[in-house]
């Protein structure tokens, strides 16, 4: 497949539409299309059309695009309350390893997204430390 894409990979197939998809929609850069094991009704994945398991090493041009791409099916979907959702890696729950982007409608309670957030107090020194760490590397 030519613009970075790769023969082998799921989603790839489905922007060069080898594989049927429920497709939402589409720009030169992005694919936007139906997760068919939705949390919720309307639950849609916005891939960039280039290949990278990591979002970090997605081209800024694709990445540009996606939150607006996001923004105009959050507001299609004609929910409230809704989570955009993005992994990278194994450990942080990517099970599909082409970067892709969730848009989850959340109408209720036990529909939707379902999470825990083990928050944990850091010291203040402890935050400076590491945003020194942070911004030396930008």
């Amino acid at each position: 497949m030519a613009n970075h894409l790769d023969d082998s990979c799921f989603f790839c197939k489905i922007t060069q539409g080898e594989i049927p998809s429920f497709k939402v929609l589409e720009t030169d850069l992005n694919y936007a299309f139906l997760d068919i094991g939705p949390l919720s009704e309307g639950h849609t994945l916005i891939i960039p059309k280039y290949h990278s398991a990591r979002m970090d090493e997605v081209p800024d041009e694709h990445l540009a695009e996606i939150l607006p791409l996001a923004k105009k099916i959050a507001k299609a979907l004609g929910v409230v309350d809704y989570n955009i959702l993005q992994n990278n890696g194994k450990i942080a729950h990517q099970h599909v390893f082409h970067v892709h982007f969730h848009v989850i409608p959340k109408p209720n309670e036990k529909e939707g997204l379902i999470i825990g957030w083990p928050r944990v107090e850091q010291p203040k020194e402890v935050l400076a430390k590491k945003l020194e760490d942070i911004v030396s590397k930008l």
